[in-house]
């Protein structure tokens, strides 16, 4: 028996073959991904439900979301010692005194968002999605991962078109991946995921390009975002940078050494 055919009995049903077994086994001889199958994918210690079929997170997603969460509480730690500062005579401050605003947009299944707000304290998060099936799964994610409503809003947006909010942190992973590379995809991810979530036009530019011309209308000042891209993208990224003057960036590598994200300011 295969390794992943074995994880199907083990994580779903509990190591006890059955009717439903034989069927999600040939489901994963057809190729549909196995995080489908299973139904959820583990981030940064948040079960991620996966029922809506949104886009599977990728570990190299988890991996700058793990640096923006210690970017955050680094941020909070700032913040709460000025506060400090200012409250040395009243110290009649609560907790809102502390909340950073997050907004995850392009957020697909929530898996960023839900897991900086399980991993951080005193932050308010929204979660941004123009299709309506991803909003169903950020929602069924919240709930499944126990975060108090007051903590978050669901929109359904537009890249920008319906926030109104300014936010201390932008966490953004947008369909990047240039159409004319669709013959480089694996079978599976065409077959089975949202090509919405995957593909940004021709150059895989469309969104990042429309993303950065009104991000930073959206930013506190001080506040920064976070952006996943293709590797090849970085200079096109930087002249947009400079098109729409940003004041600092910098490109990091993920853990297989590729650039992947840019923090930008």
């Amino acid at each position: 028996m295969k390794k992943e055919i074995q994880w199907i009995l083990k994580e779903k049903y509990n190591g006890k073959p059955s009717k439903e077994f034989k069927k999600d086994v040939k489901r994963f001889e057809k190729g549909e991904p196995l995080d489908y199958i299973i139904g959820f994918k583990e981030f940064l210690g948040c079960k991620i439900d996966l029922s809506k079929k949104p886009l599977i997170p990728r570990p190299e997603t988890e991996y700058w979301t793990a640096k923006a969460v210690e970017e955050i509480k680094i941020a909070l730690a700032m913040k709460k010692s000025a506060e400090d500062v200012k409250s040395t005579v009243n110290r009649s401050w609560g907790r809102e005194n502390y909340e950073l605003k997050a907004l995850d947009i392009f957020a697909g299944s929530g898996c960023v968002g839900i897991a900086i707000l399980a991993n951080v304290e005193n932050l308010l998060c929204d979660f941004s999605d123009i299709d309506k099936n991803n909003l169903k799964q950020i929602k069924i994610n919240l709930d499944k991962n126990f975060v108090d409503q007051k903590k978050y809003k669901v929109i359904q947006s537009d890249i920008f078109s319906k926030i109104k909010n300014k936010y201390d942190f932008i966490f953004a992973n947008p369909p990047y991946i240039p159409t004319k590379n669709k013959s480089k995809i694996q079978k599976s991810v065409l077959k089975y995921e949202p090509k919405k979530a995957l593909f940004g036009g021709a150059d895989g530019m469309k969104f990042i390009n429309k993303f950065l011309k009104d991000a930073k209308k959206h930013l506190n000042e001080g506040g920064k975002i976070f952006m996943e891209f293709d590797p090849p993208q970085k200079n096109k990224i930087e002249k947009l940078l400079k098109k729409y003057k940003y004041a600092s960036w910098q490109f990091n590598k993920d853990q297989y050494g590729k650039l992947r994200w840019v923090v930008i300011k």
